[in-house]
């Protein structure tokens, strides 16, 4: 059976120097990143004519790079004009995700380490809508998220993402969204896809950064807009019957940046007005601050 490539919408990709349009083929059989996962990538977001914190995209594509063992051979400011470049292939208003990728072609001697010498560089972009206003529900998953010594958690690596896939299916599987995962201590850490935040009493509140997750870039920006308008907003460690007693709950991540749940288990939840206040501040600063 002939398995059909071609992406789901239209994509732009930038290797190698040139702009090539559908899904290049990039990684070979014998290539480091197709056999022994050394792979990084970074997503930002493209709408209303913005791209909100694409520079700090940019920058933590790179550490993620480094700490995987790769060597970055773009800089951040060279990243981010390739994609105001790439950008103009689009119509305007089209709603873009950002996708700059580094993996190793050659492992070291051994096989095992990648080689640092042989990473390569894509961006890829490609049109897919904004969907902040859909509610999600959540269950409790029975998979972990893996602690700083036993996985790459310190880069936004491709091989962590198949334990968030895992978590989705088996979600999907009993009638629910998402999955809300845990960190191997028990402690809440975010979704299987984003970083979640609990109201209680008019104080946000979300998992503290404690290596085992990704603390998102749009995670950090909410936080911080939250404090500038007065409203109390935590970093905390947190349980699970912390997020069962919430009053409120929303999820933030690059891809649809704040997004209400509505359900946690067997517990009903309406979109509340902390999720949407949230949104209405990253909007109104994105707005002011982000057009090109």
């Amino acid at each position: 059976m002939t398995i059909d490539t071609s992406p789901a919408t239209l994509t732009w990709t930038y290797v190698d120097g040139e702009w090539l349009t559908g899904n290049p083929k990039l990684i070979g059989p014998t290539s480091h990143a197709m056999w022994l996962g050394s792979t990084v990538f970074d997503g930002a977001r493209y709408f209303e004519g913005m791209a909100p914190d694409l520079d700090e995209h940019c920058k933590r594509i790179n550490r993620s790079a480094k700490n995987l063992g790769l060597k970055p051979t773009m800089t951040p400011e060279e990243i981010e004009a390739l994609v105001w470049e790439g950008l103009k292939k689009f119509e305007s208003g089209t709603a873009v995700y950002i996708k700059p990728m580094y993996w190793a072609e050659h492992g070291l001697n051994g096989l095992v380490p990648a080689d640092p010498d042989s990473t390569r560089f894509a961006l890829c972009l490609f049109e897919t809508p904004m969907r902040s206003t859909t509610p999600v529900t959540l269950t409790v998953s029975p998979f972990r998220r893996p602690s700083p010594e036993v996985a790459m958690t310190y880069a936004k690596a491709g091989s962590l993402y198949p334990n968030s896939g895992r978590m989705m299916i088996e979600a999907r599987s009993r009638g629910f969204d998402n999955a809300l995962a845990c960190d191997m201590n028990g402690n809440v850490a975010e979704t299987a896809s984003a970083n979640i935040f609990l109201v209680k009493d008019g104080v946000a509140m979300t998992p503290a950064d404690n290596g085992c997750f990704l603390a998102g870039i749009t995670r950090k920006r909410v936080l911080k807009l939250l404090r500038e308008a007065g409203i109390p907003a935590e970093e905390r460690t947190l349980r699970v019957q912390d997020f069962m007693d919430a009053d409120e709950l929303f999820m933030t991540g690059n891809y649809n940046k704040v997004v209400p749940v509505v359900k946690l288990d067997d517990r009903d939840f309406e979109h509340g007005p902390m999720a949407k206040k949230a949104m209405e501040l990253y909007m109104n600063w994105a707005r002011t601050t982000c057009k090109k």
